[in-house]
């Protein structure tokens, strides 16, 4: 069976800092296919992304003028605009789909899938949407989905709308699906944290990806994370 490390952040990292751990571990798993998969699961503080093919008429705000305490980035994955900030659980998957599928509507599903699971076990009847990547509650989004993958090596991942100040989704039309509602998981399970949200999603990526999964914490880096015994 296959290892997939899983790095559980205990709080916000800086999204140039994370995109960096990931261009880092694509490196050096297009070297070394035999470094392990991995999933890092954190947060971050507030910040806008596009995706490298969004528009921009989807940022109610000058794309150098971000609000006050955010800022806001164009990088490499599929998607429009999105939003993320402390209380939402974003995941960030490193693997190599030759030992998968090299199929990217397969993985997105499986992301998913993984999603859906999770929020399944709280009681949230969670699903997909027709057309639409991300997850859904009724017409209410509650996690986004954008990847890129260089050489079936993948990088970006999803995030999940845990228990955080939604009021940032205001200043964009998130993922350029106009009249969209984003919530989030407390509001259905008004207890839920990160913390708890943040293993159940290990436990659901181990049986959604059938990989054995082991977990790491923040003392050591990410991309120190290069043996699979």
């Amino acid at each position: 069976m296959r290892v997939c490390a899983v790095w559980l952040g205990d709080r916000p990292v800086p999204y140039r800092l994370a995109w960096q751990w990931q261009q880092e571990m694509v490196a050096a798993r297009l070297e070394d296919p035999d470094l392990p998969d991995c999933l890092l699961l954190l947060e971050h503080p507030p910040v806008y992304t596009l995706g490298q093919g969004a528009d921009p008429r989807f940022l109610h705000f000058e794309p150098d003028r971000p609000p006050a305490g955010t800022e806001c980035l164009r990088i490499e994955r599929g998607g429009e605009v999105t939003y993320h900030a402390p209380g939402q659980l974003v995941g960030y998957g490193i693997l190599n789909l030759r030992f998968y599928q090299c199929d990217l509507h397969w993985y997105l599903r499986q992301l998913e899938a993984v999603v859906i699971g999770v929020l399944e076990d709280l009681g949230i009847p969670a699903h997909r949407q027709l057309g639409k990547t991300g997850v859904w509650y009724g017409d209410t989004k509650l996690a986004q989905m954008g990847i890129k993958v260089r050489r079936w090596v993948t990088m970006h991942g999803f995030s999940l709308n845990v228990t955080m100040d939604l009021g940032g989704f205001g200043a964009i039309t998130p993922c350029g699906l106009t009249g969209v509602r984003c919530g989030q998981v407390t509001d259905y399970i008004p207890h839920g944290t990160i913390a708890q949200i943040r293993l159940l999603v290990a436990q659901k990526f181990a049986d959604i990806f059938e990989v054995q999964v082991r977990l790491h914490d923040a003392t050591m880096p990410p991309t120190q994370i290069s043996s699979p015994a």
